[in-house]
């Protein structure tokens, strides 16, 4: 790892100060979530079923602005194991709510819209320790449990949030990859605090994946082997402290994964709040960041559905405008993609047009056969030779990624995971 000047860091207790101003919620905030929630949870009544606030806000570690509220109800395991606790919940639900949305899961669950906010209600059965788990869900107050054994650092947890958050490496949904709440959460602990998190992760080797067991389940034993290998191959190996065949981390990416180090390496050199501040994508000032070079967005329309499935169909289409582009032999300065109401995809390629010719590869001169089956499939081109491969030259399709990426946009591949998309 590289030296980093960590005399910078000695402003950190006022910045401390500045972020947590900008992101904690106010006492005002705090009583407007739990009024809403007290308000659903009063007309949940099953017998041997008990609503309770759980996520982010249960833990103390939510943002300000947040307005996605978790409520779980745990069915008693006596009563309720093996039976379907999903349609229990929904027949009571839609007894006091009109509008209530079935949301399909590894157990459904359900959404409900109250003024600003957005209710998700999760039904679980209730247990004392995760092998007692019949769906991955039934663990999830098990994490409350644990996070709030360590509440002097809930405000570090929040201003971790608020950093990876604004840098677009939170969540572990499908289409990003990232950090999710409870992965920070975990770490925030392990290194006691949001200052030490951050100097750590700048000291991580990105070509190298990192294994923090902060529990010890699998101390002196071969981690490999008690884990599920599926779960081997994200960068970071945490092992969830109340669940310990499972690795926490197992949705991160090796890209995002680089990409927090770098970053975390840039905060230390020169702390700002600027690093928990979102900055909004826009044409102009993503132009401005191409300069003389080609700067192409796209605007597609979303289909309808679960978030994290359309989320996945919006990263396929830009992996595969960024696939074709780089097929095509152009060079990709820079790309990336954001997703509010309508997803935004956008490419930094050289302004300089791509050759008229381009040299399509042929078989090795060494097997007559298959060179011989080249030029009589190319017999109106001279076949040429390099470093013992033949080729051809061949007239480019697209000479310029503009006209590329107006077709990309209208093929199959691209239209049936959008409702529309344009050329910005």
């Amino acid at each position: 790892p590289a030296t980093f000047n960590n005399t910078a860091l000695l402003f950190y207790p006022m910045l401390t100060d500045d972020v947590l101003n900008e992101i904690k919620p106010s006492s005002a905030e705090e009583k407007g979530v739990l009024a809403i929630a007290s308000a659903v949870m009063q007309k949940i009544r099953i017998p041997n079923a008990t609503p309770v606030l759980g996520g982010s806000f249960a833990k103390g570690t939510w943002l300000k602005g947040n307005h996605d509220v978790d409520i779980y109800v745990k069915f008693t395991k006596a009563f309720y194991s093996g039976k379907n606790i999903s349609t229990v919940l929904e027949k009571e639900l839609k007894k006091s709510f009109k509008d209530v949305e079935v949301l399909h899961g590894s157990r459904d669950y359900f959404q409900l819209k109250m003024k600003d906010f957005t209710v998700e209600l999760v039904p679980i059965i209730e247990i004392n320790h995760a092998d007692e788990a019949e769906n991955i869900t039934d663990v999830s107050l098990l994490h409350v449990k644990w996070v709030s054994h360590h509440r002097q650092l809930l405000d570090d947890m929040r201003m971790a949030k608020a950093f990876f958050k604004a840098n677009r490496i939170y969540g572990a949904e499908s289409y990003i990859q990232g950090f999710s709440g409870y992965v920070l959460e975990i770490l925030t602990v392990y290194y006691s605090g949001f200052e030490e998190l951050i100097e750590n992760i700048a000291k991580w080797d990105i070509s190298k994946r990192v294994v923090i067991d902060i529990e010890g389940y699998h101390k002196g034993k071969a981690l490999i082997a008690e884990l599920n290998k599926a779960k081997l191959y994200s960068p970071l190996i945490l092992i969830d402290p109340v669940q310990k065949e499972r690795n926490a981390a197992a949705g991160l990416s090796w890209d995002v994964y680089e990409k927090a180090i770098i970053l975390a390496r840039k905060y230390i050199e020169k702390p700002s709040l600027k690093f928990f501040e979102k900055e909004c994508v826009t044409k102009a000032i993503l132009k401005k960041k191409a300069g003389k070079n080609a700067f192409f967005m796209i605007e597609a329309k979303a289909v309808d559905g679960k978030r994290d499935i359309v989320g996945a169909k919006l990263l396929k289409c830009f992996e595969h405008a960024k696939k074709e582009l780089v097929s095509h032999e152009f060079k990709l300065i820079d790309s990336g993609w954001e997703w509010e109401n309508n997803a935004l995809f956008w490419f930094i390629v050289p302004k300089e047009k791509l050759s008229l010719l381009y040299k399509h590869p042929g078989p090795p001169v060494s097997e007559p056969e298959r060179l011989m089956q080249f030029k009589q499939a190319w017999h109106e081109r001279e076949v040429l030779e390099e470093d013992g491969v033949s080729y051809v030259l061949a007239k480019r399709k697209f000479r310029d990624a503009k006209n590329l990426l107006k077709s990309v946009i209208n093929d199959d591949y691209f239209m049936e995971r959008v409702k529309s998309a344009k050329l910005l």
